[in-house]
C-alpha cells in the first residue's frame, strides 16, 4: 500500500483562526450597490415540511445519517461520469487528488481535531477504497472566505494541483444573491473547464435558523447538471422538529463539531457508494468536454490573484512583508500608519484583498480607480471574532480597460495602517 500525500498547504496557518471567525454573513460592503449594482442579500429561514420528520422519534446522533435525511440531502445525483472517471483511475492503481474548497466549515473549524473535520471524512473515502492508490489531498478551506475570494484564488491554490475530484462549499459564506450568484457560477465554471476535466459535487451547508445561499447556488448546479448534496436539508428539517438539538452537533450558530462534521460525511460517503457501486466503466467512457454556455455572464472566468511581487506599483509608507495571518497570500503590502499605494491594471473587474484585524491599529483606507472614490477598506474589527481576509469589489465593468488604482487614508486615518493582501484581477 501506498501512502496516501497530503497537502497540507492551506491547512497549517489556518489553526489560529476562532471558532467563530469562519463563516457567517459579513456587514461589509463586499457587494455593495457602490460598485457592482443590486444587492440583495439572504437574511430568512427556509420554510420545512412538516411531514418530512417524526417528532416522535429523536435523532440517533451515535447512529448517524438515516434514510430520509439522505434523501432529503440528495438534491440532485447530477451527470456522475467524471467521478466513475476518477474511480476507474484509481481501480487502475493510478494516483489521483481529491480536493476541497471553502469557508471556514471546509478548513475543519470546531472539529476537535483536522482528521474529524468533514473534508477529511471525504479524502478517507477515496483512500479506504482504493487502498492501492496514492491519494493525494488538498484542503482549500480558508475561514471567513467566500466564492468571490474562492474564484480569484482557485487556479494558484486549487487548480494548481490537478485534482480529479472536488467539493466545493461555500452556500454559509455567500450572502449576496447578486454578485455571489455570479461569482459562484464562475468559479463553478473554473474547475469544470480544467484541462484534467475533474469531478465536481456541490456541498451546501447552513446557519441554525437555516439560513443558506443553497437556492441560489443549486440553481447553478441544476444547470450544469452537478452532483448536489445538502447538510441543510439533512439536519434542519430535523433541528425544526426537535430530534435534533442544534447545540449538539454544533458549539455555535454555524460550525458543525464532529458529530456535524460526521453527518456532512456520511452524506457525501454514501453518495460516492452509490457511484462506486454503479457501472463506473460505462460511465468513464460517457465523459466530455465541457463546453456548456455559461448560467450568467461568467464575469471572472479570468480571475486571479496578483501579490506585490508580481506588478509593478508606487507605494508611500507601504512597506512590502508577510502578514501573520495567512501564508496563502504572500508579499502582502503593509502600512504601520498612513500612506498611499497606487498600481496599473489592465482588465475587467478589480478588487482588493485586505487584513482586518482586531488590535485596533487599523483604519480606514478609501479606494480611487482612474481618480474616481470607489469604495472603502474597513481594517478595523475591534472586537471581533479574529483577523480574516476580506476581498472587496471595486470595479465590476464590460470591458476590459487599463486602470489606475490609489488607495489611501480616509480622513481620520492618517495615522492607522492597514495591510493589503493582494490585488482581485478578473
Amino acid at each position: 500500500m501506498k501512502n496516501p500525500k497530503r497537502i497540507s498547504a492551506f491547512i497549517a496557518a489556518l489553526i489560529c483562526i476562532s471558532i467563530l471567525g469562519g463563516c457567517g454573513n459579513k456587514t461589509d460592503e463586499a457587494g455593495s450597490s457602490e460598485t457592482s449594482g443590486e444587492t440583495t442579500v439572504v437574511t430568512t429561514a427556509v420554510s420545512v415540511d412538516e411531514n418530512a420528520v417524526d417528532p416522535s422519534v429523536p435523532f440517533d446522533l451515535e447512529g448517524g445519517v438515516t434514510d430520509k435525511m439522505y434523501n432529503r440531502a440528495l438534491l440532485s445525483e447530477g451527470n456522475t461520469s467524471r467521478l466513475a472517471a476518477a474511480m476507474e483511475k484509481a481501480k487502475k492503481g493510478e494516483s489521483i487528488t481529491v480536493a476541497t474548497i471553502g469557508g471556514s466549515i471546509t478548513q475543519g473549524t470546531a472539529a476537535s481535531n483536522q482528521n474529524n473535520c468533514y473534508a477529511s471524512r471525504f479524502f478517507s473515502w477515496w483512500q479506504e477504497k482504493f487502498p492501492e492508490c496514492e491519494v493525494n489531498t488538498v484542503n482549500a478551506g480558508i475561514g471567513g472566505t467566500d466564492s468571490y475570494l474562492g474564484v480569484h484564488r482557485a487556479d494558484e491554490q486549487l487548480l494548481s494541483y490537478a485534482p480529479d475530484v472536488v467539493v466545493i462549499e461555500f452556500s454559509v459564506n455567500d450572502t449576496d444573491k447578486t454578485m455571489n450568484k455570479y461569482s459562484y457560477d464562475s468559479l463553478v465554471r473554473k474547475v469544470l473547464s480544467a484541462e484534467n476535466e475533474p469531478a465536481v459535487i456541490l456541498l451546501f451547508t447552513t446557519q441554525e435558523d437555516g439560513t443558506s445561499l443553497q437556492d441560489v447556488h443549486r440553481e447553478i448546479g441544476a444547470a450544469y447538471d452537478l452532483p448536489m448534496i445538502s447538510y441543510r436539508e439533512a439536519v434542519y428539517p430535523e433541528v425544526a422538529a426537535g430530534t435534533i438539538n442544534w447545540k449538539d452537533i454544533s458549539p455555535d450558530n454555524i460550525h458543525p463539531n464532529d458529530i456535524g462534521h460526521g453527518i456532512i460525511g456520511q452524506l457525501l460517503s454514501r453518495y460516492l457508494d452509490g457511484v462506486y457501486d454503479s457501472d463506473t466503466a460505462s460511465l468513464a467512457a460517457e465523459v466530455t468536454a465541457f463546453d456548456t454556455e455559461g448560467y450568467t455572464n461568467d464575469y471572472y472566468r479570468n480571475a486571479r490573484l496578483v501579490n506585490a511581487s508580481q506588478t509593478e506599483y508606487t507605494a508611500d509608507g507601504f512597506e512590502i512583508g508577510q502578514n501573520k495571518v495567512y501564508s496563502q497570500f504572500p508579499e502582502n503590502w503593509i502600512s504601520e500608519g498612513g500612506g498611499t499605494l497606487s498600481f496599473d491594471v489592465e482588465c475587467q473587474n478589480i478588487g482588493i484583498l485586505y487584513l482586518k484585524t482586531t488590535d485596533g491599529k487599523s483604519g480606514t483606507y478609501e479606494v480611487y480607480v482612474d481618480g474616481e472614490r470607489k469604495g472603502k477598506l474597513e481594517g478595523d474589527f475591534s472586537g471581533g471574532w479574529g483577523n480574516y481576509a476580506f476581498p472587496k469589489q471595486v470595479l465590476l465593468a464590460k470591458d476590459t480597460e487599463k486602470h489606475t488604482v490609489e488607495i489611501k487614508p480616509a480622513e481620520g486615518s492618517e495615522d492607522k495602517g492597514i495591510t493589503i493582501l493582494a490585488i482581485m484581477e478578473s
